[in-house]
Order: structure tokens, then sequence, then C-alpha cells
């Protein structure tokens, strides 16, 4: 059996555990440069504000319905994730961290009533950290998905689903004919793995619901559509064909990019871009214990806006490291050659290529020389030093620069305080 813990509408119910004027207002969290939305609130939600939509479709709502925008406080979530699933593994002996707002546990093992144990563990996220959540049930992963969503459907639209099932939905505890009426009422779209155009093309073929779906011939839907689509029948049919990833396999390359707050003309604020960017994916390289052997670097201007229009990108080799000052240093002399004046750059960023396992000997590559125990040392203390003051703390010379300040930052002009993560935004009590 596994569960699946996941908060409710994440972004938002971070923002209101440290405003709670906010709750019961309709409010989303806008995306990087306060462009769209990316959560929102089941009070934006009803005033059909649709996940993605641009801000300045949506942006007269603020004085027609009172509609409550906010930068994505992006430092401020990932701490409150953390907390969140410290306490969601408490539900069982394996975890796997699915995304910033959703772990799934394994249950092999756990005694007693697995419902009363979820409830306790969702009340205490609740109360511990103030993060609403739903729990799901089921013999796979497919089915754990679709008994959260019908556990926070239930709870958010009493009517819907039976109201025994809101907040924790425990698929295993229902006899068939429940299951299938469960299943009966969830549109297929609504089933983990369905996206939108293979939803319309199943709708198509008069598969509308979940229940259609599970009906399937597997080795029908593998000839008709995908091996993908046919695991997810077979899930649904409860035969587990996903497994439960404790450990995620390193990534095989790692990015760092970004839309500029305000367009680049010059080189050397595109050096300090590039070389934040670098500095942050050199951190994720180290901390999966990776080596890069290329770094890909690429500017271009948005095709949206009128003006010259430029897009070029370069690959470097390098002797395989992790080591932030040679990827920058890497970076700084791809983007040089690739700068070219005259253009409104809107985006860059840097691409590790050709990983390795820092315990890998290739060759000319001795990874346990002196010299470069001493290069992981000082990494790792750089690391740790970060983690400790904040990232930022310590950083490459590059990515300061001495000009005016960082015209190429995200724009968040409506970003609210790191509450858990920087000490000069701890929030006061008075009494």
């Amino acid at each position: 059996m596994l569960a699946l813990i996941d908060a409710s509408n994440f972004y938002v119910s971070c923002e209101r555990v440290f405003r709670p004027s906010l709750n019961g207002r309709p409010v989303i969290s806008l995306s990087n440069n306060d462009g769209c939305a990316i959560a929102r609130s089941n009070e934006a939600k009803a005033l059909g504000i649709k996940m993605g939509q641009p801000w300045h479709e949506i942006r007269h709502l603020e004085q027609e319905a009172g509609l409550i925008a906010l930068s994505a406080n992006f430092p401020l979530y990932g701490d409150m994730s953390d907390r969140m699933m410290s306490i969601a593994a408490g539900l069982g002996p394996v975890q796997e961290i699915y995304s910033i707002d959703e772990s799934f546990i394994g249950l092999d093992g756990v005694r007693g009533d697995l419902t009363k144990r979820s409830h306790a563990v969702r009340d205490r996220i609740n109360q511990w950290i103030g993060i609403p959540c739903g729990v799901g049930i089921g013999a796979t992963k497919t089915l754990a998905k679709l008994a959260n969503h019908i556990a926070k459907t239930a709870e958010r639209k009493p009517g819907s689903y039976p109201d025994n099932l809101a907040a924790v939905c425990n698929l295993a505890n229902l006899p068939g004919s429940d299951m299938d009426a469960l299943l009966a009422a969830t549109d297929v779209g609504e089933v983990w793995g369905v996206g939108r155009r293979i939803g319309q093309q199943l709708r198509d073929a008069g598969v509308q619901t979940a229940l259609d779906l599970a009906r399937l011939s597997p080795s029908m839907v593998r000839d008709r559509w995908s091996v993908v689509l046919e695991r997810t029948v077979r899930e649904l049919q409860g035969d587990a064909c996903i497994c439960l990833d404790a450990a995620p396999s390193p990534r095989k390359q790692i990015a760092c990019t970004r839309s500029f707050g305000n367009p680049v003309t010059e080189v050397a604020p595109l050096i300090e871009a590039v070389s934040e960017f670098t500095s942050r994916a050199a951190v994720k390289l180290r901390q999966q214990s990776s080596f890069a052997g290329q770094i890909l670097v690429f500017a271009h201007t948005s095709p949206f806006r009128p003006g010259p229009h430029f897009s070029k990108s370069i690959v470097i080799p390098l002797r395989p490291t992790s080591d932030t000052r040679h990827l920058v240093q890497a970076a700084v002399r791809g983007v040089t050659q690739i700068y070219k004046p005259g253009f409104k750059l809107s985006k860059a960023g840097v691409m590790l290529l050709d990983l390795m396992s820092d315990t890998a000997s290739q060759g000319e590559f001795d990874f346990d020389a002196p010299e470069a125990r001493d290069r992981g040392k000082l990494m790792s203390t750089v690391d740790a030093i970060n983690d400790r003051f904040g990232r930022g703390a310590i950083h490459v010379g590059s990515a300061v620069g001495t000009g005016p300040p960082r015209d190429w930052s995200m724009r968040q002009e409506r970003l609210t305080p790191q509450y858990t993560t920087r000490f000069s935004d701890i929030p006061t009590a008075r009494a």
C-alpha cells in the first residue's frame, strides 16, 4: 500500500501561515518576474482564474473582486516544504518526495488503522506548520494519486464525493462496488498520467471516466496509444508498475535559466547573470556528487517583442569538475564569445552536461589527487556557509559586478518576507 500526501494550494497556504488575514480571500502566487499565476486559493479558482494565466489578463480583479497577488517567495516555500516532508515521513518507513508539495509514503509493514493514522499525520502537519493537505491511499501510485484527488475534492466541494472520504481517502477500505462508483464519478482527465491531449483522444474514443479507462485492455491501450498509458491502465487495475523511488537517480544534466526582470544590453550584467546561474547549477551538481564535463551557455532576445532578434549558444569542454570557480570561468568565456552588442536580451542560462560520478576515475583524471581533494573541501565549506547564512553569503566575484543594481534580477514587486530563512524577516509577536 502507498499513501500520497499533497498540500492544498501550497504556495498560497505558506503565505497564509504568516498572514492569517489572507484566509477566505482570493489569493494567487505569481511566477518569476510576476508573469502569470502559478498557485491559486480556492477563492481565486472560483473567480475563474486558470493555472498559468497571465497577470495582465486578471489584474483587473484586484479592484473588482479583491484579488491579492503575491510574488513567488521560493525560499519560504522550500523551507516550509522541508518541514512538511519531515512530518509526513512519520506515516511510513519509506518516503519519496515527488515535488515541493507532494510525497509518496510506503506503508508496507505499518500496523493498525491506516486511515486513522493518516488523519493523525495530516492533523499534525496542520497544527505544527499550518499547511492543510489531503491524503490518498491505494495499492499503486496511480490509485494513491486518484485517492488524494478524491480526498481533496470531497473536502473542497461537499457532495462531489462521499463526505467520509474528505481529507483522507483510503481506497483499500472500499468494497468493489463503491470503488467502481468513485471511478465512474471521476473524469478521465483527472487520472495521473493522462494529459490534456491524451485525455481528449480518450474522450473521442468514448472513454469518459476513470472507470472506462480502468476497464480497457492494457495491450489494446499499448498498441493504440503508448506503453506509458498502458502502465496507467494497469495501475488503475491494481497492478503496480511504477515503483516507489526513495533515492532518485542523479540527473543527467543540470540547468539554471532565468528571464531577466529588464532587458540586458551590455556584456557586464550578462556576465553577472551567467555567473550567478552557474554558481546555482554548481551547488546542484555537488548535491548529487557529480562532475560536469561540458557546460552550455546561451542567451536570446524575446521572440514576442519588436526589434532585432538574437539567439546563440556555445558548449565549452571542461576537465571534469564541480568547482564553482572553474565552471564560472568557462561560462564567462562562453558568454563573452557569443555576446553581440545592439540586442535587448531577455533570457540567459547555463546547462551542465556530460555528468559523471565524482568517484569515477577515467584515465588522466585523478579525482583523488591532493589538489582535487582540497578543491572539494573548499566547495563543501562554501556550501555549508551559504546553507547557514543564506545563498550568496559567499559567491564568485563576477556574480557581483561593480555597477548599478542588477537590472537582470527577477522582477518581484509583491514579494513577502522570508519569514523562516532570514533573521531580519522573523515575525515579532507583541503583547
